[in-house]
């Protein structure tokens, strides 16, 4: 199987575009895009043009710019999850879990993801160890419950931790040093975080981004994969949660990252 190229490109404040290339037959997708117009200047500049754009959930920062990408190329193919076929305009391909989706000679498998959206998706590209998450998982964090249930939520990121450790991790938004701030206000102790906030201060001073990361690093410094560790049930626990849930832990712990 081909191995896949990963361009980061920021948009707006804090979000990231990813721009995906076939190592052997070329073929370009983009992975949700808010702006088209500062995407046209980009692939100008690489010389580059999609063939499909692939979108990860329906919130505008993430899909606004579909529509004009379509009127550039009309032929794009657009994949979605398959539930929000009511909120997202111009999709050709609708998706569910366990899916296919080829680039080339590349392929992913689309993993359910809900929590942030009811109808999150992420993609997987095993081969290539990639994983593009949207906004479920962030480096050092996750994404805020908006639609679904914080049990939701926690299974959807454990179900994205089980991948392999040496996953490359793709999220949606440059969160990484308030996320590292707060995983720190429940695991101060924590020498692989102390370690990465210092990496992640560094990056952000040169304004560099601090994305990817791997699952094996998540595994060390993101309070919301690490439920079962005691410094993150003792956090949960002084909020009231019952530590002997594992959904419950991760609730109190998301709830004060809200109010953080």
């Amino acid at each position: 199987m081909s191995q896949l190229n990963v361009t980061l490109f920021p948009q707006l404040a804090d979000n990231y575009v990813y721009i995906l290339q076939c190592q052997e037959t070329g073929e370009v997708a983009l992975v949700d895009c808010p702006d088209a117009e500062p995407m046209f200047a980009k692939l100008e500049e690489l010389n580059l043009a999609p063939s499909a754009i692939w979108l990860t959930h329906h919130h505008w920062d993430h899909i606004n710019g579909t529509s004009d990408l379509v009127k550039r190329w009309p032929n794009l193919t657009v994949y979605a999850y398959e539930g929000d076929s009511h909120r997202i305009d111009k999709v050709t391909n609708w998706l569910k879990e366990g899916d296919k989706v080829r680039l080339g000679n590349c392929e992913a498998e689309v993993i359910f993801t809900p929590g942030h959206t009811l109808g999150h998706i992420a993609y997987h590209f095993a081969d290539s160890n990639v994983l593009l998450c949207g906004d479920t998982m962030f480096a050092a964090g996750c994404g805020r419950v908006f639609e679904g249930t914080f049990p939701q939520m926690h299974e959807s990121l454990q179900k994205l931790g089980a991948l392999p450790p040496k996953t490359k991790v793709y999220c949606g938004h440059e969160y990484t040093a308030s996320n590292v701030r707060f995983a720190l206000s429940v695991d101060p102790n924590n020498e692989a975080l102390q370690q990465f906030q210092s990496e992640v201060t560094t990056a952000r001073a040169n304004n560099q981004p601090t994305i990817p990361t791997t699952l094996a690093l998540e595994w060390k410094v993101n309070p919301f994969l690490r439920v079962g560790n005691p410094a993150i049930q003792q956090a949960a626990k002084a909020s009231g949660a019952d530590i002997s849930d594992p959904a419950a832990v991760f609730e109190a712990i998301r709830r004060q990252k809200d109010n953080f």
